[in-house]
């Protein structure tokens, strides 16, 4: 590789590695500042509360346009699990 291509070569890599990094500092601050929210999503899923609201739901005593989503019997568990693998990969990487 004669220089000038080396050195472009070089140069693409570094911008590319630095927009990466800032890309993923950026995800990681954010997924630092709901760790408090999942901690509270995982207590609430174990909890009689989600059971409770849960069983409401399926009896129809909710409000029809109440989003419910965490009401789902996959949602949170899905989300926690997915974060146990994020949580791993990184250990690993």
């Amino acid at each position: 590789m004669k220089q000038i291509e080396r050195i472009k070569q070089m140069e693409h890599y570094l911008d590319s590695a630095s927009q990466a990094v800032m890309r993923l500092s950026a995800a990681l601050d954010d997924y630092e500042a709901v760790q408090e929210a999942i901690t509270q999503l995982a207590a609430y899923y174990r909890s009689d509360d989600w059971k409770h609201d849960f069983a409401d739901d399926e009896q129809g005593r909710l409000p029809q346009d109440l989003k419910r989503g965490v009401l789902s019997e996959d949602a949170i568990w899905n989300l926690l699990e997915d974060c146990r693998e994020l949580n791993e990969r990184m250990q690993r990487e």
